[in-house]
């Protein structure tokens, strides 16, 4: 048999893939629920794109509530580093939206395009995946993180020692994932 060839979808997943299957289960509203959330998600990554850009190209938005005009004008203005990753672990690490640490002040920005509700607890993960890269005390230092979300701008300032809590876990479950994966090799 020749089957045909579809170089173009290569390494692709159908919104009705195979590997997904759960949709079998979903009746017309369901399915058209689930669409539109995969299309809010596309969205999403398109506008984290087009903020990164205008963050770098330094291209402020007019003056709104907007959660994209306050995210990427705040930005510019406190000169943060756009999708920055920050790296413990090949277990423990993520890309920090926007982030700047000047005068033992670190400042990280989280945009949300959703409508879910939000929590500032993946923050303080950024914070902790911070400290432990960059070897800082959180103990120390001063934070400052915000969610912009809607119309909203949470901020939200840790104690240190929530965030050496948060380290410590990090470093803890580190070495508990590094013991178990070579236990699996013997």
């Amino acid at each position: 048999m020749n089957f045909n060839k579809h170089f173009d979808i290569q390494g692709q997943h159908a919104f009705l893939s195979a590997s997904k299957y759960h949709w079998v289960n979903y009746d017309d509203s369901k399915i058209l629920d689930h669409f539109d959330k995969y299309l809010a998600t596309q969205k999403g990554t398109q506008l984290h794109a087009l903020a990164c850009e205008l963050i770098k190209l330094r291209v402020k938005l007019p003056k709104t509530k907007q959660a994209l005009n306050r995210y990427v004008n705040d930005a510019i203005g406190f000169r943060m580093t756009p999708e920055q990753p920050l790296f413990y672990s090949i277990n423990a690490f993520g890309t920090a939206d926007t982030i700047c640490f000047r005068d033992d002040f670190l400042r990280i920005h989280d945009l949300k395009t959703g409508i879910s509700p939000v929590s500032l607890v993946q923050l303080e993960v950024y914070s902790a995946y911070f400290c432990l890269e960059y070897d800082e005390d959180p103990k120390r230092i001063s934070m400052e993180l915000r969610i912009y979300q809607g119309d909203e701008v949470i901020e939200h300032h840790p104690e240190g020692k929530d965030i050496k809590e948060i380290m410590d876990k990090i470093v803890r479950f580190d070495k508990q994932l590094e013991k178990r994966k070579l236990e699996m090799e013997d």
